[in-house]
């Protein structure tokens, strides 16, 4: 992965409001370790990386939204390859942040995510 990657996030349906992901979606939750589950843009598709969330992990997206990694560490996140789950899979390190920390970057990532589009929708 290089500056320029992009790692692309699923958007759950819950974490849509006016049809812009809502900052919740960009940010771990307690579970998840602070790590935020992301597809490497450079082993995957937008489009491929959604089909495979949807119809092999049989889990729910209305569509796909991407960052840099360079938007990820201008927060001073870092984003990891995580092959276990999946060999594309990565993630968004959040590791050592406090909950208004993690808040706060998350906003940044989705306001950097929204300006740049949906990379994928559901039809």
């Amino acid at each position: 992965m290089t500056d320029d990657t992009m790692v692309y996030r699923q958007i759950h349906p819950s974490f849509v409001q006016d049809g812009f992901p809502t900052s919740q979606a960009f940010r771990p939750t307690p579970k998840d370790e602070s790590k935020l589950s992301v597809y490497d843009g450079d082993q995957i598709a937008a489009e491929d990386a959604w089909r495979h969330y949807t119809q092999q992990l049989d889990l729910a997206s209305v569509g796909v939204m991407g960052l840099s990694i360079s938007d990820c560490t201008a927060e001073s996140l870092t984003v990891k390859a995580d092959p276990e789950p999946f060999p594309e899979h990565a993630v968004i390190d959040f590791s050592g942040l406090g909950d208004k920390d993690s808040r706060r970057k998350s906003k940044k990532l989705q306001a950097k995510a929204v300006r740049r589009g949906w990379l994928h929708r559901a039809s």
